[in-house]
C-alpha cells in the first residue's frame, strides 16, 4: 500500500509539472497569438508538388538513451508551389522517400487558402474553407482549452495535498 502511494505521489508531481508547463506555453502561445485583422486573404490557390527533400527534425518518438543518441530523424516533405506563379510555397510531409516522389509523379493539386501577414511580409497556407477569423478562433480555442485544463489539475493537486495534510492531522 505505501508503494502504491509513493507511485500516486510521484505520477501527481509529475502531472503538476507537466501541467504548469502546459500552462506556462499555452499563455505565451496566446499573448502571441495574432488578431484576425492581421492577415490579408490573398484566397484559395492551386498548388502543385515540385519536389521532394529529407528534413531533419527532433525526434520526440524516441526516449531515454534513444533521443540522446538520435536526437534528430529524417522526415521527407513534399513542397509546392502556387500553379498561378505568385511565388507562394507550401509543403506537407511524406510517409516515406517514395511516397514522395509518387506524389511529385502524379501532380495532383492541393488546394489552400492563403493567408498574408502584410506587416511582416509572411503568409501561411490553410484549409481552403477556413478563414482568418475560423483559423485564429480554432488556435484560441485551443490553448484555451489547454490553459483550461492545465488550471483544473493545479487546483485539483492543491485541493487533494491540502485535504491529505489536513487528514493527517
Amino acid at each position: 500500500m505505501k508503494r502504491l502511494r509513493s507511485i500516486a505521489f510521484l505520477a501527481g508531481v509529475l502531472l503538476l509539472i507537466l501541467s504548469a508547463a502546459s500552462l506556462y506555453v499555452a499563455m505565451g502561445a496566446l499573448s502571441d497569438l495574432r488578431p484576425a485583422e492581421d492577415y490579408e486573404d490573398r484566397g484559395v490557390l492551386t498548388f502543385r508538388p515540385y519536389e521532394v527533400y529529407p528534413v531533419q527534425v527532433e525526434n520526440t518518438g524516441a526516449s531515454g538513451r534513444d533521443r540522446r543518441m538520435h536526437p534528430t530523424k529524417t522526415v521527407y516533405m513534399v513542397y509546392y508551389r502556387a500553379a498561378d506563379g505568385s511565388g507562394y510555397k507550401w509543403s506537407d510531409e511524406a510517409y516515406s522517400r517514395d511516397h514522395g516522389r509518387q506524389v511529385v509523379e502524379a501532380g495532383e493539386t492541393v488546394r489552400r487558402r492563403v493567408l498574408s501577414i502584410p506587416s511582416d511580409g509572411t503568409y501561411i497556407t490553410v484549409e481552403p474553407e477556413q478563414t482568418a477569423e475560423s483559423y485564429t478562433k480554432g488556435l484560441r480555442e485551443k490553448y484555451t482549452q489547454i490553459v483550461g485544463m492545465a488550471t483544473l489539475y493545479i487546483v485539483f493537486y492543491i485541493i487533494i495535498l491540502s485535504l491529505s495534510k489536513l487528514v493527517r492531522r
